[in-house]
């Protein structure tokens, strides 16, 4: 037993346990908040082992699934997985906390139904990041759609069935022509050593030395998976649909992790063991990053929406960290993937807060808040935190990291580094444009009554009851602390994360040198 299998385990048989409190759902929450909180402290030795100069893949376990066909359940995390696994087990105990103040449950919903799959959720998704033989990470891609459908069909808003049937079946499509490629990398290992495997470190070395052609066929294969979940233009149509639809704190998952598994697989899967074919097509996928640098900002200027409009600054964030990976540049490529951690803390938050004022004014509509500040004034100040680190401000944690994209990208590609660029200038606009609509002015909208500074009341329809505005509690504070602990350390003293990253993205970088 190693602390990646505890780590894997626990929230799996906390889900368990969890499922059978149907009745109570106070005692639900709290074991689920303490099962998830438990997992969060079984990444500390996780990390406190890891060995940045060690060896690439560490705290391996194995065992024999289908032997006939060489087929492992295996497990083993690099520097990159590593810091996945750790935003996760940070970001569910805040969703669990958050229940009852962002989201509330449908009539005949039970708390211990909605966090079993939370936490089967968390399970499988550390196991996908944590795969390394590449039949069972097919399988944790495609069984992992399970938990998020129910999440987002079962709980969801008013489309909630038609966001959830969208996303299952993009992703479960992508996951069927990314087996074809696996079983076409298993033929070749078969032809290669006499005998077939899903390894992932032997099928790197049997098919990275593979004819470009054949690499093109198969990293397509496998990109067209990723991009769909990653999400790039034009994969991304159902993002918007299944953000906008989810409750809160599935949302944060949705978009601040489970999007991560596409980027992470072009960094596991599509560059090691097909450096050929990834330098063949990266001025193709560069071009459909930087659109979707420009797409999203634009889109996202012009949404109505609180939660469509994250998604669509999520589609142009996903640009940014494209743009670094397919540049072939270390500085860019660690930049790509300190990206996909603070991209989930600063989205995490950022979702977390519009959860809060939507549950204070009861809609997700823009113009339905204004000059929330007066009434709300520390909720507006983690508005404003939030949307700070989404932007890129110098000392918030994501302005390292599009630094870095930034400029390990422009010595080969400064044409599409200057376009990118300019989703930096409208990432400024769109982000203030939110805040000065919801936080400041005067008082206006349906959903906010009273001005002055004094509480005012704000209009729930659909709970059919007028309720006094308050500002954050005690319990909400203790949600967003971390977060924002984080946000601003992360922004002044980002070294640790980038001393456990830097080694696996230079192994990776040394794979892709190292082709035919």
């Amino acid at each position: 037993m190693t602390w990646l299998l505890a780590t894997i385990l626990v929230p799996l048989v906390g889900a368990a346990v969890v499922a059978g409190m149907k009745k109570n759902d106070r005692l639900a929450t709290l074991t689920a908040l303490g099962v998830s909180i438990l997992t969060f402290l079984l990444v500390i030795p996780l990390w406190a082992s890891y060995v940045p100069s060690g060896d690439r893949i560490q705290q391996k376990s194995s065992m024999d699934w289908i032997p006939n066909f060489g087929v492992h359940i295996s497990f083993g995390i690099d520097g990159i997985a590593l810091v996945m696994i750790a935003v996760i087990a940070l970001l569910v105990p805040i969703v669990v906390g958050s229940l009852g103040l962002t989201d509330k449950l449908p009539a005949g919903r039970t708390a211990g139904g909605y966090l079993s799959l939370i936490l089967v959720q968390q399970s499988l998704t550390i196991a996908v990041f944590a795969a390394t033989d590449v039949f069972l990470f097919y399988v944790l891609f495609e069984i992992m759609l399970i938990p998020m459908y129910f999440l987002i069909g079962g709980y969801g808003g008013a489309n909630r069935q038609y966001a959830a049937v969208k996303f299952f079946l993009y992703s479960f499509l992508g996951g069927l022509i990314m087996l074809a490629s696996a079983i076409g990398a298993y033929s070749m290992a078969s032809d290669e050593l006499g005998k077939g495997t899903f390894d992932w470190e032997t099928l790197v070395t049997v098919v990275r030395d593979a004819p470009t052609g054949t690499q093109i066929w198969l990293f397509l294969g496998f990109f067209l998976a990723f991009a769909i979940k990653a999400p790039l233009v034009p994969f991304h149509t159902w993002l918007p649909d299944a953000a906008g639809q989810a409750p809160i704190g599935v949302a944060v998952l949705l978009v601040g992790v489970l999007d991560k598994v596409g980027t992470f697989g072009f960094l596991r899967y599509c560059l090691p063991m097909f450096p050929e074919a990834s330098k063949e097509l990266a001025p193709w996928v560069l071009v459909l990053a930087v659109a979707g640098v420009l797409y999203g900002s634009i889109l996202a200027a012009g949404q109505r929406d609180m939660k469509r409009f994250i998604a669509y600054v999520s589609i142009a964030h996903f640009g940014f960290i494209a743009l670094g990976i397919f540049t072939f540049n270390e500085q860019a490529m660690v930049g790509s993937v300190s990206y996909m951690l603070n991209h989930s803390l600063a989205t995490g938050m950022l979702i977390v807060v519009v959860g809060l004022i939507v549950m204070r004014g009861g809609s997700t509509k823009i113009s339905d808040y204004g000059g929330m500040a007066k009434v709300t004034p520390l909720l507006g100040g983690m508005l404003l935190i939030a949307g700070l680190s989404t932007l890129s401000l110098p000392g918030t944690n994501s302005f390292i990291s599009e630094f870095l994209v930034l400029l390990g990208s422009f010595v080969d590609y400064p044409v599409y580094t200057i376009i990118a660029t300019v989703g930096m200038v409208l990432a400024a606009a769109y982000v203030l444009w939110l805040y000065q609509r919801v936080m400041q002015g005067p008082v206006r909208g349906d959903a906010l009554i009273g001005a002055g500074g004094g509480p005012g009341t704000a209009i729930a329809p659909e709970l059919g009851a007028t309720k006094a505005i308050k500002d954050l509690g005690g319990k909400e504070i203790a949600i967003l602390a971390p977060m924002v602990v984080l946000i601003i350390a992360l922004g002044f003293y980002p070294k640790p994360v980038l001393d456990t990253i830097t080694p696996s993205v230079q192994a990776t970088m040394s794979s892709v040198q190292g082709g035919k």
